[in-house]
């Protein structure tokens, strides 16, 4: 059966005066994918950093919400998992700025031969901090692999960022349901939650690596988390969801657990949260 793409997640001009010159200010920028500039404690944060306008076959679907010589100077990234949509390494080389990178175990090693030299791997529940916020590298249940020799050869996972100064996010990365997300909100209290809601279908094979959007809120309530961003859709066909198909069910779900409205932030491409704001 042919799927109906042509309802995508539409574009925003992006505050680029403000990303540029934010020092301060809290704040969570939509680029695509799984792809956010997080601003916390004057770092610039990037998650699973992904420009490339193809996936495999397929063409983006949209158009980045920041392009990349538009971006400020990066001073993390934060990688949930090796895979092509969340790691595409030209775009890590075309950033701008010192670019610490945050990894999953295993992955340090690739990612020095690829020539990037500021690299710290973590375990679960492993943490670093750097000018005043704490990455907690945290479970999910999920798989990795680039090549064909290298199946789940480095790990997978999402992140926790605290600070004294801002929310605390939770970035998901990918993952299936499991009870790990309660006990990443028994740990830990979420603000915010960025959770994945596409490449589910069919799911009678993605479901263990991939949530649906009933799902995902399942997991948003586990986590006791205040507000639920969606993300991993409307950027790339990766599965037999559409992006029309996962936002449909996301409403008809939230309605039904009675959620209310304000509490999930649907962001377009180039789009910014400012918490002083809220």
């Amino acid at each position: 059966m042919k799927r109906d793409y042509s309802e995508c997640v539409p574009n925003v001009i992006p505050d680029l005066r403000f990303l540029h010159h934010n020092r301060s200010e809290p704040s969570i920028t939509w680029i695509g994918h799984s792809t956010f500039l997080i601003q916390m404690c004057g770092l610039n944060i990037v998650t699973d950093p992904v420009w490339a306008r193809r996936m495999a076959l397929h063409k983006r679907l949209a158009p980045p919400g920041v392009e990349l010589s538009d971006m400020p100077p990066v001073d993390v990234v934060l990688v949930s998992h090796s895979h092509y949509d969340h790691l595409h390494l030209a775009s890590l080389r075309k950033l701008k700025g010192t670019k610490r990178l945050l990894v999953p175990a295993g992955l340090r090693s690739k990612m020095l031969v690829k020539g990037f030299r500021l690299v710290e791997e973590l375990n679960w529940w492993e943490e670093a901090t750097l000018h005043g916020v704490k990455f907690t590298f945290v479970p999910a249940q999920h798989w990795t692999r680039r090549t064909l020799w290298d199946t789940n050869h480095s790990h997978w996972g999402g992140w926790v960022l605290e600070s004294d100064a801002g929310p605390t996010v939770y970035f998901a990365g990918d993952s299936g349901y499991f009870r790990g997300f309660a006990e990443i909100g028994r740990r830990f209290k979420i603000d915010v939650a960025l959770m994945p809601i596409g490449a589910y279908e069919p799911e009678w094979f993605m479901a263990p690596q991939h949530v649906s959007p009933e799902e995902s809120l399942k997991a948003y309530m586990d986590l006791a988390a205040d507000y639920f961003v969606p993300m991993h859709y409307g950027s790339f066909k990766l599965a037999d969801d559409t992006p029309k198909d996962a936002l449909s069910r996301l409403e008809a779900e939230r309605l039904r657990l009675k959620i209310p409205e304000e509490k999930i932030i649907m962001l377009q491409h180039g789009e910014t949260i400012r918490f002083a704001q809220r």
